[in-house]
Parts: structure tokens; sequence; C-alpha cells
């Protein structure tokens, strides 16, 4: 914040260049995950059918959830590349956490859809049954897909896009579901027909904890949730010593945008300041504000006293 105030530009900020080439590399990042979500949950299936393990084929039911949920995922970030100002004045960025509420929401359900299933094996007292060869080609295939799921993981882990983030978080929940599904399956064979729908339960219940705190943390950034203390401390010290003449700051507000944060600012001039040069400190003020990159839009007003009500009140 003391060099951003002292030279007006925030430091290690990437170029123009920079964000184009980082675009395309999450752009990539996406298109890599599909094609493999679309290739390994060939190779689940092969593996399901196999094995005829409830944990293994609920592992596959996830792959295909995947691709509609890749789908979706996608659908949403190609349409914020499109923006159109005179339909979506303030842009398009809710669609980013409304897509991954979406994708979050089917990933629930099908953990629903596995417990009810679970149950019916304990009633049924069933496991699954298979042969040394048709076990070797079951365990080959889900080692194979849980190691692609790992780097896939790891390489989207390093953008901070939150669509490349749900992307690596749904990577990192097939390497655990596809680790359960591989043991309990095998264990249910060689050992008790039980263990096979418990590691479905397991998945299941992992799969609803995990897609519903998402659900949630999504939602608050959607109903415009105030920032932490720490940020609106950063802002406040950046507004103070923006300008000399600024004399008082009325009010420092800060909420949730979609996965950024809306800014408002009441700051007190002298009020025989002139409006050309009370508009460059509001302007340059809201510039500086803009700069940081947990920032999409902020306004400056700019009063002579700050004794009066607020202006802004809320509808009941």
């Amino acid at each position: 914040m003391e060099t951003m105030t002292e030279s007006g530009y925030l430091p290690g900020n990437p170029t123009e260049d920079e964000m184009k080439q980082l675009a395309k590399s999450e752009r990539m990042a996406v298109h890599i995950s599909n094609v493999a979500n679309l290739m390994l949950f060939g190779a689940k299936v092969y593996a399901s059918a196999e094995s005829r393990s409830l944990a293994v084929i609920a592992s596959t039911l996830d792959s295909f959830l995947d691709l509609l949920s890749g789908l979706i995922l996608w659908f949403t970030s190609h349409a914020m590349r499109k923006p159109n100002h005179y339909r979506y004045p303030i842009g398009k960025k809710r669609m980013q956490p409304v897509g991954i509420i979406v994708f979050a929401s089917v990933m629930a359900t099908l953990g629903l859809q596995i417990l009810l299933e679970s149950g019916r094996q304990f009633v049924s007292k069933t496991g699954p049954e298979m042969d040394k060869h048709e076990e070797k080609w079951m365990i080959a295939i889900m080692v194979s897909v849980t190691a692609v799921k790992f780097l896939l993981m790891v390489y989207c882990r390093k953008f901070k896009n939150e669509i490349v983030r749900a992307y690596a978080q749904d990577h990192f929940f097939d390497v655990i579901t596809n680790s359960v599904g591989l043991i309990t399956a095998v264990l249910a064979v060689r050992y008790a027909w039980w263990i096979d729908p418990s590691g479905a339960v397991i998945i299941a219940l992992y799969t609803i904890n995990t897609w519903a705190r998402t659900v949630l943390e999504n939602v608050w950034s959607l109903i415009g949730r105030t920032a932490p203390p720490e940020f609106l401390a950063k802002l406040t010290y950046l507004i103070w010593n923006h300008h000399e003449e600024i004399e008082h700051i009325d009010t420092v507000r800060a909420y949730t945008f979609g996965s950024n944060y809306f800014v408002e600012v009441d700051i007190v001039l002298p009020e025989d300041m002139s409006l050309r040069k009370a508009h460059n400190i509001g302007e340059t003020l809201q510039e500086k504000l803009e700069l940081l990159p947990e920032v999409e839009r902020a306004f400056v007003h700019i009063d002579f006293e700050f004794s009066h009500r607020p202006e802004h009140k809320s509808k009941v």
C-alpha cells in the first residue's frame, strides 16, 4: 500500500500482454480438463462393467457429471468473455459464481443418489464379484485415472481464475473418490461384501459436504457480503494517504459482487475547493482503488462536511 500510494500503481501488476497470455492459459486449462474428463469417463465405464462395484460405479457417475458440469463452466467462461455493455452495464462477473453454484448443485445431487443406492445394496446384501483378470483390469484403469486427475489438479491450481480453480477442486475430488472406490472394491471382493456399499456411502457424504460448502461460499459472494476488516483497513490507509487535502473519511464500504468487491467511499474536501480540483482528486482515487485486484468497481463520493445523515438508505 505504501508503494502504491507513492507511485500511483500496483507493484507487480501484470501488463496487458501478460493478462492476454494468462487468459489464453486459463482457456487451455478448461479445454484440457474437458477432454480428459471425456476420455477418463470412457475408461471408468469399462472398469464399472468389469467390476460391478457400487463404489466404482459411483466414481463413474461422478465422471459423467464432470462432463455435464464442465459444459456448464465452459458456457459460463465463454459468456463472460463477450461483454454486452448495453444489456449488462456492469458486466457479467456474477455469471462466475452462478455457474459454480449450478456445478456444485449437480455434484451434490449425485451424492444423494449414491446414498440411496448404497442403502438398497445394504438391504439386498450384495457386493461386487469379479475374477482375477477383471480385477487386474479394474485396478489398472482406476490407478491410471487417479494419476491423470492428480496431474490435472496440480496444473489447474496454478491459476487464480475461479472457474479454473473449480476444475482443480473437482479433479482433487476425483482423486479422493477414485482412491476410495478402488480400495473398497478390492477389499469387498477379497474380504466382505459390505465394504463396497460402505465405500460408496463415504464417497456420497464427501460429495455432499464438499459441494454444499462450495454452494454456500458462492451464495455469500452473490448477496453482497461485506469485505473482511483487514481489507477495509487496507482501503482506508490507501484513501487517507491519497491526497493531503482529504480532511475526513466518512465511509469506507466494500461488499462482494461475484468474485470481487464493489467499493463505496465518502471523503470530505474543503468546501471552497474548485470543482476541477475536487473532481481530479476523486477520479484519481477511484482509479487507484480499481487497480487493486480484489476491486471490480469503486465509487467515490465527495462532500464538504460529514455531520449529515447518510444519503443512501436501505429500502425495507
